[in-house]
């Protein structure tokens, strides 16, 4: 099944969209203790085993590093030593995650509307 340029270019949409939400939701639990950063990949869209051309998020998936030891006696889930589990999740790497994932997104936009101005230029040229 052959997609169009219009096809391929949403799917990219949807699949930022995806590592956007994403990420959106490791920022926001970067300070909650055991939180494990969620991740996410692409992989190619099949029809019956072959390729279309579209991508589509791979499924979520979380970052099997190491916990922090976060020291904080006061802290309701500190063990009996002071300490509890952190978040694995690094803001910086998260904010150039986000930067890239939209300049992707804006980018595949971008496409997008291009093909269908080309589309729409196409038909006013079988009009006439």
């Amino acid at each position: 099944m052959e997609l169009s340029a219009v096809q391929i270019s949403a799917s990219a949409l949807r699949a930022q969209g995806v590592r956007l939400r994403h990420i959106s939701e490791n920022i926001a639990n970067a300070d909650t203790p055991g939180y494990r950063r969620k991740l996410v990949s692409f992989e190619p869209d099949r029809d019956f085993g072959r390729d279309t051309g579209a991508v589509q998020a791979s499924r979520t998936r979380h970052d099997r590093r190491e916990l922090p030891q976060v020291f904080d006696p006061g802290h309701p889930m500190a063990n009996g030593d002071g300490y509890y589990l952190g978040s694995n999740v690094d803001l910086v790497v998260e904010v150039a995650d986000a930067r890239e994932a939209s300049r992707s997104y804006e980018a595949n936009l971008k496409m997008f509307e291009q093909s269908r101005e080309m589309s729409a230029q196409l038909l006013d040229l079988i009009r006439r």
